[in-house]
């Protein structure tokens, strides 16, 4: 069963107000558009464009409700799609923030509902009780990100470039000689203990100290060429989230400047906030973000210093398997997810049978449900009886009873589904 499905997109604040649109194909709201959700979260359940298609059901989460073995398949771990799919169009920079892994999910959802918090309530840091592993996909260049702890010889490398760039600032100069001293060597849960610390809204003097620096006359251009990335990022968050204490997390985070088709991948536990640019992202179907500054939201500075992760992140990237020809598959050893990116050639590219006929097209064989996204171009999908053609922007949900799936024409189609089960922890 093949179902064309398509969502509102969220209105958040750091939405574009023209990538989104650009996307999908169609004028501009005038408002921010920031995600749009595909899949079957509760909160934001994709809608069947035909609901005659899908025995009447208007929304993803009813038909799978109604029908699990179906659209799930037999051997599912639950009734529930595992994984979302969003577009993201990101023009101010996103919170900084932590996903749980599945324990900490548990623990923090179940305590938050003792406590009687709606599940609605801003203040509520846990909208479910799975985790959030994600992984994004620069749709266009640059897509900026930070993700992770900095390995320590490359914190050391940032803060040395700070101090020297407050070199005219004898003040700020001092603060941040004083801050990498207290960073040095720091690992583990004296790490944990100095993040939460910076997040807990105490350290506008540091905060004052890194603009400054960031701000000083001393151009970006003759800096290490491998820290001018942080430095621009910086210089980005000091201007559009000026006295923020997130700023300084940012000192200490990966930064990445993704090109088209490449990927970083969140594990739960990496400090990460996005900066800028068109993306899609796959994740574990959760909504739970702790988050700690560059927001308006509600900030947990001490939850998110309970489940960080304080160990360096030596490379965020999530670099394809190419196995398959025009496909490139994103495994990041999750069980809930994985994305396979899909080119279909042209006809005329093609190459001929020798009969007169094109090229049957690229099959790429699905592990149970799937969710396909046409990136550009007018790819052709074939499943057992039906076909469709799309169009960039437009997306379809692939129940488990298509074990595979045909592209053709020409163009490319993020496709999501589930992971490698055996990955599965416990």
């Amino acid at each position: 069963m093949l179902l064309e499905i398509t969502n509102d997109p969220r209105p958040y604040a750091w939405g574009s107000r023209s990538k989104m649109a650009e996307f999908l194909g169609r004028c501009p709201s005038g408002e921010p558009e920031a995600e749009l959700w595909l899949g079957a979260h509760p909160l934001c359940p994709s809608h069947i464009v035909v609901p005659d298609a899908a025995d009447r059901h208007e929304s993803l989460d009813a038909l799978i409700a109604a029908d699990p073995v179906r659209t799930l398949g037999e051997d599912r771990a639950s009734d529930q799609l595992p994984f979302l799919m969003k577009v993201l169009a990101v023009e101010e920079p996103l919170s900084l923030q932590v996903h749980p892994d599945a324990d900490q999910a548990a623990r923090g959802y179940a305590v938050e509902s003792r406590r009687g918090v709606p599940s609605t309530s801003a203040t509520r840091t846990y909208k479910d009780p799975r985790h959030k592993p994600e992984l994004a996909l620069a749709l266009e260049a640059p897509f900026e990100t930070l993700v992770g702890l900095k390995p320590s010889a490359r914190r050391r490398l940032m803060l040395q470039e700070l101090i020297t760039r407050a070199a005219h600032r004898p003040r700020a100069q001092q603060v941040l000689t004083r801050w990498a001293r207290s960073l040095e060597g720091a690992c583990g849960d004296r790490l944990r203990c100095l993040v939460g610390d910076l997040l807990d809204a105490g350290s506008a003097e540091l905060v004052e100290a890194v603009t400054e620096a960031v701000e000083s006359a001393i151009p970006i251009e003759g800096a290490d060429p491998s820290l001018q990335d942080d430095l621009r990022a910086l210089a980005r968050l000091v201007t559009v989230r000026p006295g923020d204490p997130g700023i300084l997390a940012a000192v200490l985070l990966n930064t990445l400047s993704l090109r088209e088709d490449e990927a970083a991948y969140v594990p739960p536990g990496a400090l990460h906030a996005h900066l800028g640019g068109l993306a899609v992202e796959v994740m574990a179907a959760s909504d739970n973000v702790v988050r700690g500054g560059l927001t308006d939201k509600h900030v947990d500075a001490r939850e998110l210093e309970r489940i960080v992760c304080a160990d360096p992140l030596e490379d965020p990237t999530c670099r394809p398997d190419r196995s398959q020809p025009d496909v490139a598959v994103y495994r990041p050893r999750e069980p809930d997810f994985e994305l396979h990116l899909v080119t279909a050639p042209s006809p005329a590219a093609a190459p001929s049978t020798g009969q007169g006929r094109e090229r049957e097209g690229t099959v790429v064989d699905l592990r149970g449900p799937a969710i396909a996204l046409a990136l550009d171009g007018a790819p052709r999908l074939r499943g057992r009886t039906q076909q469709l053609e799309l169009r960039r922007g437009r997306a379809l949900f692939i129940a488990a009873d298509e074990p595979a799936l045909t592209v053709s024409g020409h163009g490319r189609v993020a496709l999501a589904m589930a992971g490698d089960m055996r990955l599965r922890r416990g």
